[in-house]
């Protein structure tokens, strides 16, 4: 429940649905951040396309990990078919790709990472934006969450210095610049 004490001490909830019934309840019912995905073992079911979209329309992220891929021959066979199965129906939005390394030789650099996102099925922009920004945009979905309202996120936009010599006149310009 998302009124739970316990539920609260957490940034980012994640589940892990291992039937289809759980799945859809996840994408349209339940106030999580993660769904992710199974990619160890073939699927008991197929992904259908209203339930992800629910889940797109709601925030919700999709998780696949890529260290399965790396460790076995067959789970790299599940992995890449669990994949774009799910990019067939999402079309590359809302993805996140993580590691879930028990080993530091099996974490790779956010280039290599966005290269097996190639692999899954992805766009080169789909595949940078699974490291990087829907990352980050998966935190943010966590504070809204948490504080049942919004998050305001500002960046200070740095200044040109054509912005700040616009108090001189023209012609004084001219001179300065000559």
């Amino acid at each position: 429940r998302t009124t739970s004490a316990n539920i609260r001490l957490y940034d980012i909830i994640a589940v892990f649905p291992k039937t289809e019934k759980l799945f859809h309840i996840a994408c349209t019912t339940l106030d999580v951040d993660l769904v992710c995905i199974n990619v160890t073992e073939k699927l008991p079911f197929y992904f259908r396309r209203p339930p992800v979209n629910m889940a797109i329309d709601r925030g919700i992220y999709f998780e696949l990990l890529y260290t399965p891929a790396i460790k076995d021959s067959t789970m790299r066979r599940y992995t890449i078919s669990n994949a774009i199965s799910l990019m067939q129906i999402c079309k590359g939005k809302n993805i996140v790709i993580s590691s879930a390394a028990e080993r530091p030789l099996e974490l790779r650099g956010p280039y290599d990472v966005a290269n097996l996102g190639l692999l899954f099925g992805l766009s080169e922009g789909e595949a940078k934006a699974a490291v990087s920004t829907n990352c980050r945009a998966t935190v943010l979905h966590g504070e809204t969450r948490k504080s049942a309202c919004g998050v305001v996120y500002t960046v200070k936009k740095p200044r040109k210095v054509e912005e700040e010599e616009t108090t001189l006149p023209a012609c004084k310009k001219a001179k300065t610049q000559a």
